[in-house]
């Protein structure tokens, strides 16, 4: 279990580095007047994970024993994007016919996490503040 951990550790390192180099370069390349590259790591990653864990399931093409998929799906698109993982998730509800409850993964993910990020940003900007009074 703990070689698991290491593994995925590894490819959540990867993952990130690879979601900064190709986020900054499209950011030098497109310009910053939209977030092309976090829109483009999302799609990308959402379009590898669905792709490899279709490939490398049990009853796939390309079977991969678990320790590779996690090292893959969860380390190294983990560290590129959690969106691929909750676009996987979401779309295991729908196959599954639980259309209910693979609107509310979206709805309650992409409203939470807009409230939150905005919540934390007040948070911040509230220390920011603080830190500018008390020196």
């Amino acid at each position: 279990m703990i070689a698991l951990y290491g593994w995925i550790a590894l490819g959540g390192a990867l993952g990130s580095v690879a979601r900064f180099a190709l986020a900054g370069w499209v950011a030098r390349e497109w310009g910053e007047h939209f977030p092309w590259g976090t829109l483009l790591v999302n799609v990308a990653g959402c379009f590898v994970i669905g792709f490899f864990s279709a490939l490398t399931a049990p009853t796939g093409r390309a079977p991969v024993a678990a320790t590779g998929r996690h090292f893959f799906m969860t380390g190294v698109l983990g560290g590129f994007t959690t969106f691929s993982s909750f676009s996987l998730q979401t779309l295991e509800l729908a196959r599954a016919g639980a259309w209910l409850r693979a609107g509310g993964n979206v709805a309650g993910s992409v409203g939470l996490c807009l409230v939150a990020v905005w919540l934390g940003h007040l948070a911040g900007a509230a220390c920011n503040a603080r830190s500018a009074v008390s020196s």
